[in-house]
């Protein structure tokens, strides 16, 4: 899995924001999909697509299923484009021949004095195997929620090993002994599943089951790839597929190397942290924020001083521009819709900071949502920012999550005229994109970590960001990066939070949806 930069990759999500999340991260031209029957389009060299499987919520068996769809149809449109270009789809799946430098009784000294040589060595091999075979990546959940355990055994069929890596750092969650920590807190403790059905896991490798694992210590980690490639490859030969304790993003770094070494039948399952390390291997050279954006008139997304952020070049031959099928007005014209749909605790200040730089509020009623009438919001004025919410003032009501989600993304569509969105927590963002006739986003950046800001067909902008990312600052930054001037600027030393207003004979609004 040495590759070279036009190495396509194909990339599987279970909910739409985490999609959004490794598009942007890859560094490369991205199409996301909503759609996974568009993975019948071949991936051309130095491209990626990522799909939203749209599993967060399936059965083991159904998850399983969609995963096994996707590769099956990702498999079959490379061969055929392989097959149109002349080249056997046999020759694609040689495996390297050479000697090997993961031999467990190479001496330790040898093994570093004779690391970069072995290294390129390697390299050149597994490049030569690997050409024009897509790159596997699974994303999954940083806090392991959703059928993961049932998607990564079905990812993991036919190939020789399965990196597993969930940590996010910059998020503060990190795999010590094999379990992941959120802020140093076992994920039972964890607010983001007090929304769900099922039971935080203990470990990764209960996350995992039933595919077999083996956990990789944080001291193995550290010793460096070629180390680390040698115990994947033992692993491997047990049968067994590592989970790798990660704590930083260099920890990532070395564990998105190791798994390089290794040739084209290794795949990667992680999060965004694993993503990021990839992004930077395969596309080092390429462009940062600012370096392309919306051709509609939109703003770009800004870059904060001290968070790297990326932005995905855009669409080429292989996967079109953006065109305009509808008349949208532009940007400075066009009203801005903040969507908070995330039990997260955090997004109620967020809302707060909003409505205190000047946007409006309307606070939604979760009954009213969840039943089988529609909604029907306000009219959104021109060069406006709105935010909907949802009390939550009676707690998170997990079986009932859902079909508030639906019926908010009901009363988004049925707006009249075509607002740029802000779409927080996957399961909103994806039922609200659905409801809209949205199939395909192109990726132009990131805005801070985790909210990423992609592109319609019809040229609006869509913001999707998980619930749990973002400071208390983040759809201020995000509404900045779209709509710089509309807001008052507003700090939280000199601003005083007002409580969110609430519509008549209902609580205070507070965020108690779903991520």
């Amino acid at each position: 899995m040495c590759r070279r930069e036009d190495t396509p990759v194909v990339a599987l999500a279970d909910d739409l924001s985490g999609a959004a999340e490794v598009a942007a991260l890859l560094r490369r031209p991205t199409r996301l999909a909503l759609d996974p029957a568009d993975l019948a389009v071949p991936v051309a060299a130095g491209e990626a697509v990522v799909v939203d499987l749209d599993s967060r919520y399936l059965s083991d068996e159904a998850a399983a299923g969609v995963v096994r769809a996707a590769l099956t149809a990702a498999r079959t449109a490379a061969d055929e484009s392989a097959a149109k270009a002349g080249t056997d789809p046999a020759d694609r799946h040689a495996r390297p021949t050479g000697p090997s430098w993961d031999d467990p009784g190479l001496p330790l000294t040898a093994l570093h004095d004779t690391a970069h040589r072995a290294f390129r060595a390697v390299s050149s091999r597994a490049t030569d195997a690997s050409y024009g075979r897509p790159l596997w990546y699974k994303k999954c959940d940083s806090l392991l929620r959703g059928p993961v355990g049932a998607e990564a055994a079905a990812f993991a069929e036919g190939a020789e090993l399965l990196v597993i890596a969930p940590a996010l750092p910059v998020a503060g969650r990190v795999v010590r002994g094999g379990a992941v920590l959120v802020d140093g807190a076992p994920l039972r403790d964890c607010a983001a599943w007090r929304a769900e059905e099922r039971a935080a896991p203990r470990s990764v490798a209960e996350a995992m089951a039933p595919l077999p694992t083996a956990n990789v210590p944080i001291e193995a980690v550290r010793q460096g790839p070629i180390a680390l490639a040698g115990r994947f490859r033992r692993l491997a030969a047990r049968g067994r597929h590592p989970v790798c304790d990660a704590e930083t993003d260099t920890d990532l770094a070395v564990v998105a190397a190791a798994a390089a070494l290794l040739g084209p039948d290794a795949r990667l399952l992680g999060s965004g942290g694993l993503a990021a390390a990839l992004g930077r291997r395969l596309g080092s050279s390429r462009s940062t924020v600012g370096s392309s954006g919306p051709t509609t008139g939109s703003s770009g997304p800004t870059a904060h001083p001290s968070e790297p952020t990326t932005s995905s070049p855009g669409p080429t031959a292989h996967s079109p521009a953006p065109t305009a099928r509808h008349t949208v007005p532009p940007a400075c014209e066009r009203p801005l819709l903040v969507v908070a749909g995330s039990a997260e605790p955090a997004v109620g200040e967020q809302v707060a900071r909003l409505v205190a730089a000047g946007a409006r509020h309307v606070p939604l009623v979760p009954a009213l949502l969840a039943g089988p009438a529609p909604v029907v919001l306000p009219e959104l004025a021109p060069s406006t920012v709105t935010v909907l919410s949802v009390d939550g003032s009676d707690g998170v009501r997990p079986g009932a999550a859902r079909r508030i989600v639906a019926g908010l993304a009901r009363a988004v569509a049925a707006l009249p005229g075509r607002p740029d969105l802000v779409l927080t927590g996957g399961e909103t963002a994806r039922r609200v994109l659905d409801a809209a006739g949205v199939t395909t986003l192109w990726p132009v950046g990131e805005i801070h970590h985790g909210a990423v800001h992609s592109r319609t067909a019809d040229g609006r902008s869509v913001v999707t960001r998980p619930g749990s990312f973002g400071g208390p600052d983040s759809f201020l930054r995000v509404a900045a990066a779209l709509r710089p001037g509309v807001l008052a600027p507003s700090s939280p030393a000199s601003t005083p939070l007002p409580p969110p207003p609430a519509p008549s004979g209902t609580a205070p609004s507070e965020q108690g949806v779903t991520q």
